[in-house]
C-alpha cells in the first residue's frame, strides 16, 4: 500500500514538472515571413447609444490602446447579436480633412 502511493506520488510530481517546463519554455513557432501587427493588451472603453432608425440600442466598443472602434447591437426580432467590422481610427485620423467650401 505504502509502495503503490508513493509510486503514485512520484508520479504526480513528474507530471507536474513536465507542465512547469513547459510553461516556462518558450515555444518555438515558426514566423511567417511577413511579421503579423503585434498589438498590446487592449484598455477598453463601452458606450451604449442609439441609431436612427434601428430596432433598439448599441454598445460601442472603444479599444483606447490600439486605437480600433466597434459596435455590436441585438436584434430582439431575430435573437441575434449584430457585430459591426472594427474601424482603425488611426487610418480615419490620419486622413486630410475634407475642404471647406
Amino acid at each position: 500500500m505504502k509502495s503503490t502511493l508513493l509510486w503514485a506520488l512520484i508520479i504526480l510530481n513528474a507530471v507536474l514538472l513536465a507542465t512547469f517546463i513547459g510553461r516556462v519554455t518558450p515555444h518555438n513557432m515558426a514566423t511567417a515571413a511577413e511579421p503579423m501587427q503585434s498589438r498590446r493588451m487592449g484598455d477598453y472603453l463601452t458606450l451604449s447609444g442609439e441609431v436612427e432608425g434601428g430596432p433598439g440600442g448599441v454598445v460601442y466598443v472603444l479599444d483606447t490602446s490600439n486605437d480600433l472602434l466597434g459596435a455590436m447591437a441585438y436584434d430582439d426580432s431575430r435573437n441575434t447579436i449584430d457585430v459591426m467590422p472594427v474601424i482603425d481610427l488611426k487610418r480615419v485620423f490620419e486622413q486630410p480633412a475634407p475642404a471647406r467650401k
